[in-house]
């Protein structure tokens, strides 16, 4: 938990940009939920942006890392979570609680409202908490698809990985097809962090917290199955506080060539961020 305290008072001191790249460890499918199939193509599409360049959606990254650090927090537990949507076959459940040191509220925001809890009663949250953490979609860095692996791709920036599942009564088997991104391929990363008090400073380890679980976990679908381990290289911490917009100055907070290196300078970031 924060230091964080319901006589917290909010005043915007700066942002805090993560900047860096996101890679492919295996490949990566995070689907773009298409109704109609084309043919030839595979079952299972990745999304797309307008000019048919796969991406990752900034909801997509920023919900999976939600995910992780609530299950790492123990907040993944009936009594923890709330329903967003009950509709049968599609219930949606998160986190919730009306605690002003949440992390996860803080860094995810909060609205008011009565909501119901998976598990004991209703919850009633009187506290509104802006998000702190907004995370942009990732766009695909095209020069990470070499020639070489061009060659071997079945459309000109994807793969289409086949799958069978087999029935345990026939043995009968049913193929399906899952498009991915390739091993290799590497996205823009881009994380902000509004810090608008100096409590909020204690959130940048728990978002390098929630890389670490990442790179140790899987993004999109078809985790279990062999897809989508990813890594983050190249990160770089920038800090632009109040004054930047005013015509100051940013700074340079630190660089890093992996998340093991930003984990191990994170004791000291939150002192670099000067108002």
């Amino acid at each position: 938990m924060s230091s964080h305290t319901a006589q917290t008072e909010l005043s915007f001191l700066g942002k805090l940009l993560i900047e860096g790249e996101l890679v492919c460890e295996t490949g990566l499918h995070i689907g773009a939920g298409k109704g109609t199939l084309e043919i030839g193509g595979a079952d299972n599409p990745v999304v797309k942006d307008a000019f048919g360049r796969p991406y990752v959606p900034g909801s997509s990254l920023r919900g999976r890392l939600r995910s992780l650090l609530e299950q790492a927090m123990g907040l993944a537990t009936p009594k923890q979570l709330v329903y967003v949507s009950k509709r049968k076959g599609q219930e949606v459940r998160i986190h919730a609680s009306d605690s002003p040191s949440d992390e996860i509220c803080l860094l995810f925001g909060r609205a008011p409202g009565r909501v119901e809890r998976v598990e004991g009663e209703a919850l009633s949250q009187n506290t509104i908490t802006p998000a702190r953490l907004t995370v942009y979609d990732a766009a695909l860095n095209l020069d990470s698809i070499t020639a070489p692996m061009r060659e071997s791709l079945d459309d000109e920036l994807t793969e289409v990985k086949s799958e069978s599942a087999i029935d345990r009564i026939t043995s009968q088997s049913q193929a399906r097809t899952l498009e991915r991104v390739p091993a290799g391929a590497s996205f823009r990363l881009r994380l902000v962090l509004d810090v608008l008090c100096e409590a909020d400073k204690e959130l940048i380890a728990t978002i390098i917290q929630g890389l670490a679980l990442l790179e140790d976990d899987t993004l999109g679908g078809g985790g279990s199955r062999g897809s989508g381990r990813v890594s983050f290289s190249g990160l770089k911490l920038t800090w632009r506080n109040a004054g930047y917009y005013k015509g100051g100055a940013e700074t340079e907070v630190a660089t890093a060539a992996d998340v093991a290196g930003l984990r191990a300078v994170s004791a000291e970031l939150a002192q670099k961020l000067e108002a």
